[in-house]
């Protein structure tokens, strides 16, 4: 093969005209623990932070890299490609710390990668002479550093390590096919042949535990799984629920098998880096089981929600029974009669009436009549990682229907469809066929799954049906092809080749192409599989999956609507020219190595495949041979630029002619692929053939944080479209704002100060203004000082303490004004309603959702099915893509959605309605949720009668962060100090836990001690605690601590006795620290009982056990209540409070304003306060606190700036967003897909 270049001269480095630039890699998680760092790395200076941090993070290796290498002299490859070994003497010579370490350049990860490529594709025989070697390192150095194109992770992760550092290790049961013998040969080693492929599909048998079988296939999907890719398997060869067995019994059916499957992949990736597993689960539509498959899903929702609803109902009813049998005073046992206690008769009445079991309210009287006084009832919530849906089954996979035209047509005629028995192929059921549709429709809207695969059309398309059926695709439904065959993946960034006059480089895309496809060969040849049938079936059609992304960010960029002829035809032929260019240099290595294996028996219907591609490229509407279905053909009529109608019909012209004449290399060459964490190296505005999702983005600084900046791809559409830059920077001001409240509109500092905000007041609100996502959220108390907003602006302690109070409306301005000022502020983060945008220009800006808070347009359900249907006639394999649908959505528009995806020819197509999963609660529910707190919390609060109550909730609800500390010296604990102990037995190991305390409440020291523990072990968690104690005293927040050692996992672990908070517990560390956090931090999310359940800490003797203290408040340990301040605190009038001789409290209870006099006295003014924020003082004016942000509160923001909703699993952040089939996360890549 002769390779050109474009992008590198000979006799230079690639890199000689790319600038890098030195920078630091960190990833925090939303309390700003540090989930990972890596100081002076390199990279390329266009590199975002966020492609840095993705580079470092995932793909730089981590170990083992040698600090000395030399070369290993190979006779037959060139010196400048010798693989490199490390230099045992050259390390001896250096410490031993030294030795080995990490990749730190981005250079380095290039090299390897390109460098790898090339070494087997010389040993391989793809180059004709060495300077097309050389050439094709640089270039492919040069494409990657460029951001051009990238490869699939598990080619970042594995090439190269063995050719560039020497990397090895033991095999891991893999096998490879001789490139010079055609042999199956067993892997010896674990990298010398890399694994680079990221998608596969595997065979399951109707067979339990035979190799190939049911079981079998949980242990090659596991081997897959750890090493982060995707597997898809048609389980139709199963027989149904009810048929017969050999040996005379009857079948469980597909389902027990299903929900055995799901739960292994579950296990296997919660110990790994994804949220699930990336798992495709295919059943044919005449399984006898499909009825029960299709609404599988469906009724797994259900019990979630009857989880959470029933627990939280049980909860609620069994404590009131336990209240009402504790807080009752009685002789004998007539509390525990309802007959004689009426508020445990009223409390039974309502416990049936919500239908919590009898015999449990029953087991709750016993429990109480035994001496208990609180009884726990686990909450479930509906968290993806949660316990209700870790309950539950079909969690793991993305599931799909094959449905052939037969089936669909008799939809449409309102036929009967029969369903077949697997043992005997006859007749097991027959039902109505638009029943069963109508069922597929409804579990589509009501739980986002099964998705449709269109059976007919995907073996139309087929090349190589001689050798069976395509029966199943990977994970995200873009690989289709012979069962247990694997394809790797590469995409090619399309915005780079726009040009500057608007135009595209044709010629510099086809010359990717081409390169690419020669890489994705190489692949296969030096690849090495999870099993012998992958490995020999891989070898034998040598799939590809060359694809693309940024499609979306090119239209917008060009000043063309996603939602458009033009779009659309723009994108078809883009997929044509990849497609086309890709087959073509497929022929021309069949002329040099031969065609595949399996080619010669597919040759005439892979010819005729080709021939209907080309057909398509040249915009025929007829002709097409062997096609149930015509596809969409490519519209040379509304391409706005012809040279990619005329490089699309010579590139197909090129590739039947080299193909006629040689073969091919490959049976398939394209796909389009979700691109989740290489779209990110890339710095991809959008992903595969997604369009985009916000048009604001939010920007990573290298120190942390964020900032916003408009989409790219938004100010060049404006240019494009003929605007003028004094026009582009308004309209940019509109949607992402001023960051300032000089000038804005109705709420601005003259307004500010005619109510009686002071210059620093007004400095204090500027500060925190730019990164303000709502003004609201600046003008509070955290902001201005409590004292400010009492003497200044005149406000209570009551309606600041109020959650739902919102400073701005209450100071005289109108919604309108406050909206208006809150768009010049922090802006819309839409175009919609921007100055000077013309209304014939919006729909260039549509995203995949509405764009902001006042955003209403987005694209319709039938712009992405017509979208795909642009594109996939050219492309070989299929279309990642989930097709967003609002939540008004009906079940009849997601069967429409389905039918026109038939009706264009796609092959596949998943929808996915706004809020179909209990887990992605809808924005407009989440604020409606805190509206209810809010105004429950009034409700409470007014409805205590007694003044001190009152302002005990009112105390309660002072909750302060500090964001910024001051390094400061040792802090030492007073001589006689506060504190408690708390007596514990984990995993049947029991543990004493003691704190020492500041005289403000704050922890300063720790004590661990085991009980008949080894000395080793015990000895360890002393010392252990002292360590934590120094860092206490010199200020490292206990949160920090708090987010490093939950969760971690060593024995002893188990369940939890004797605290009443915490009931299980992964290790030692895990238990002291979510005791900890919950005693001084209020993290009731790491206890086991809510807080309102948890009984009294007091010791005592008799019917007085378990009563609330009664000393003297000021000296009781802050951790020994948990802070709980309402049913715990007593307050005499006067001062300290003093007791008698008998310990019995000399006062009794003042009014409100005592109380809160007291409040103070005993906590300070911030009683509340996390860690080392206490204070026994009020705070000091000027000083800025923060408020603290819900969960629920960072959900909604994370949905209004155009994110799903959901946290992300690895690093905690609220940034995942749709991707194809799957979701990926913004700040640290990882996503619920394929790697």
């Amino acid at each position: 093969m002769r390779i050109e270049r474009r992008y590198t001269t000979a006799g230079q480095s690639p890199y000689q005209a790319i600038e890098f630039r030195t920078t630091t890699s960190e990833i925090r998680n939303p309390d700003g623990s540090v989930v990972f760092k890596l100081d002076g790395i390199e990279v390329p200076a266009a590199f975002s932070q966020v492609a840095a941090d993705i580079l470092a993070q995932k793909y730089f290796r981590k170990a083992g890299v040698p600090a000395r290498l030399k070369r290993v002299e190979e006779e037959t490859v060139p010196s400048w490609l010798w693989r490199s070994v490390p230099d045992e003497a050259a390390l001896a010579a250096l410490p031993e710390a030294e030795r080995m370490g990490s990749e730190h350049d981005a250079r380095q990860v290039f090299d390897r990668l390109a460098g790898t490529w090339t070494y087997w594709g010389w040993k391989g025989g793809y180059f004709g002479k060495e300077e097309d070697a050389r050439a094709f390192f640089d270039e492919l150095r040069a494409m990657l550093a460029l951001q051009l194109v990238a490869p699939n992770s598990p080619q970042w992760f594995n090439t190269g390590l063995h050719w560039a550092y020497g990397i090895d290790g033991p095999s891991q049961g893999h096998f490879y096919v001789d490139y010079q013998s055609g042999e199956l040969v067993r892997s010896q080693t674990a990298y010398e042949h890399p694994q680079p492929h990221a998608c596969f599909i595997q065979s399951v048998a109707d067979d339990l535990v035979n190799e190939g079988g049911i079981m079998d296939l949980w242990v090659r999907e596991a081997r897959l799984f750890k090493y982060g890719s995707g597997t898809g398997s048609n389980f139709s060869a199963l027989r149904g629920e009810g048929e017969r067995l050999a040996g005379g019994g009857r079948s469980s059916g597909l389902m027990s098998f299903l929900k055995i499957g799901d739960r292994a992949a579950g296990a296997i990736k919660s110990g790994g880096t994804t949220r699930r597993a990336a798992k495709m689960v295919v059943v044919d539509v005449d399984h006898p089981d499909i009825e029960a498959y299709v609404n599988w899903k469906v009724k797994e929702e259900q019990k979630v929600a009857a989880l959470v609803a029933g627990s939280k109902t049980c909860a609620k009813h069994l404590s009131a029974v336990m209240k009402a049998c504790v807080n009752c005073e009685a002789p004998g046992d007539d509390c525990f009669d309802p007959a004689k206690n009426p508020a445990l008769k009223r409390e039974i009445r309502a416990a049936k009436k919500a239908f919590v079991p009898e015999n449990y309210v029953k087991r709750v009287i016993q429990f109480a009549k035994q001496g208990y006084t609180d009884i726990e009832f686990p909450i479930f919530d509906t968290d993806w990682d949660s316990e209700a849906y870790l309950t539950v089954a079909g969690q793991n996979s993305n599931n799909s229907v094959r449905v052939t035209d037969g089936f669909l047509r008799a939809v449409e005629a309102n036929g009967k469809w029969d369903l077949i028995r697997r043992t005997d192929g006859k007749i097991k059921k027959t039902i109505d066929a638009r029943a069963l549709w109508d069922d597929i429709g409804h579990a589509a809207w009501a739980s986002a799954d099964p998705g449709i695969q269109f059976h007919t059309t995907i073996n139309d398309w087929h090349t190589c049906p001689a050798s069976g059926e395509i029966r199943a695709s990977n994970p995200c439904s873009e690989y289709m092809f012979l069962d247990d065959t694997a394809c790797n993946l590469a995409s090619i960034n399309l915005l780079p080749y726009r040009t500057a006059d608007n135009g595209f480089d044709v010629a510099a895309y086809e010359h990717t192409c081409r390169l690419w496809t020669i890489v994705l060969e190489i692949s296969v040849l030096m690849a090495q599989f999870p099993s012998q049938a992958i490995a020999e079936l891989s070898y034998r059609y040598r799939t590809l999956g060359l694809g693309y992304a940024n499609i979306g960010g090119l239209l917008m960029s060009s000043g063309i609507s996603y939602d458009s002829a033009e779009g659309r035809a723009i994108c078809g032929a883009l997929s044509a020219i990849l497609t086309g260019v890709a087959y073509a240099t497929s022929a021309e290595m069949a002329k040099e190595q031969g065609p595949f294996p399996g080619y010669e028996p597919n040759a005439s219907e892979m010819l005729r495949v080709i021939r209907n591609h080309r057909r398509a490229a040249h915009g025929e509407a007829t002709g097409y041979e062997k096609l149930a279905t015509q596809p969409v053909p490519l519209d040379h009529a509304s391409c706005p630029n012809k040279a990619l109608i005329e490089a699309a019909t010579k590139a197909w012209d090129r590739a039947l002619k080299l193909g006629e004449k040689h073969g091919y290399r490959n049976a398939q060459v394209s796909v389009v692929a979700p691109t989740g964490t290489i779209g990110l190296v890339m710095d991809c505005d959008t992903t595969g053939i997604e369009p985009d999702f916000a048009l604001v983005k939010f920007k990573k600084l290298a120190g942390g944080g964020y900032f916003k900046i408009i989409n790219q791809s938004v100010t060049s559409a404006l240019r494009v479209l003929g605007y003028r830059e004094s026009e582009i920077a308004e309209i940019e001001a509109w949607a992402v704002g001023h960051g300032s409240l000089d000038q804005a509109p109705g709420v601005n500092t003259a307004t500010l100060r005619a109510r009686g905000f002071t210059d620093e007041a007004l400095a204090k609100v500027a500060g925190s203004l730019k990164s303000a996502f709502d003004i609201k959220f600046v003008f509070n108390k955290w902001t201005l000082g409590e004292e400010f907003c009492t003497k200044a602006l005149g406000f209570t302690a009551e309606q600041l303490n109020d959650p739902a109070f919102e400073m701005l409306p209450a100071l005289g301005f109108t919604k309108a004004e406050i909206e208006g000022a809150n768009i010049h502020v922090c802006g819309a983060m839409t175009v919609e309603g921007a100055p000077h945008l013309k209304p014939e220009h919006l729909p260039v800006f549509d995203c995949a959702n509405p764009c902001g808070r006042t955003g209403k347009r987005f694209l319709s359900v039938e712009s992405h099915i017509r979208m795909m249907a642009a594109a996939q006639p050219f492309i070989s394999g299929a279309i990642s893509k989930t097709i967003n649908m609002p939540n008004d959505a009906t079940v009849e528009d997601c069967k429409n959605a389905y039918l026109l995806s038939w009706r264009l020819a796609l092959k596949a197509n998943a929808l996915y309605r706004d809020g179909s999963k209990l887990s992605q609660p809808l924005n407009s529910q989440l604020v409606a949720d805190d509206e209810d707190e809010a105004e429950d919390a009034i409700e409470a609060m007014k409805a205590s009668e007694p003044a001190q109550a009152r302002a005990a909730v009112a105390a309660e609800r002072i909750v302060e962060r500090i964001i910024e500390r001051a390094v400061r010296n040792r802090e030492k604990l007073p001589n006689r100090r506060k504190g408690y102990t708390q007596k514990a037995i984990v995993g049947g190991h029991k543990v004493y836990l003691r704190t020492g305390e500041y005289d403000d409440g704050r922890i300063g020291e720790i004590f661990i001690d085991m009980h008949k523990e080894g000395a080793a072990f015990r000895s360890l968690m002393n010392n252990f605690a002292i360590a934590i104690s120094l860092g206490l005293q010199y200020g490292v927040p206990l949160e920090e601590y708090v987010d490093a050692f939950t969760f971690t996992r060593f024995e002893p672990a188990g369940m939890v006795m004797g605290n009443e908070a915490i009931k299980n517990a992964t290790s030692i560390l895990d238990y002291v620290f979510r005791e900890l956090a919950v005693s001084y931090l209020g993290r009731h999310d790491l206890a086991h009982v809510k807080p309102e359940d948890i009984g009294h800490t007091a010791m005592g003797s008799g019917v007085a056990e378990g009563s609330k203290p009664a000393g003297p408040e000021a000296a009781v340990s802050r951790g020994l209540v948990r802070g709980k301040l309402p049913e715990r605190l007593k307050v005499v009038e006067g001062s300290a409070p003093r007791s008698t001789g008998d310990g019995r409290p000399a006062g009794t209870v003042s009014s409100a304003s005592a109380a809160v006099t007291a409040l103070n006295a005993v906590f300070g003014a911030t009683a509340l306060k996390q860690d080392a924020a206490y204070d026994a003082k009020p705070a000091a004016a000027g000083a800025t606190e923060a408020k603290p942000v819900t969960a629920a509160d960072r959900r909604a923001e994370a949905r209004m700036k155009g994110y799903e909703g959901e946290s992300c699993s690895e690093c905690g952040n609220f940034t995942m967003v749709r991707n194809g089939t799957c979701l990926k996360c913004d700040t640290c890549g990882s996503t619920s897909g394929c790697s």
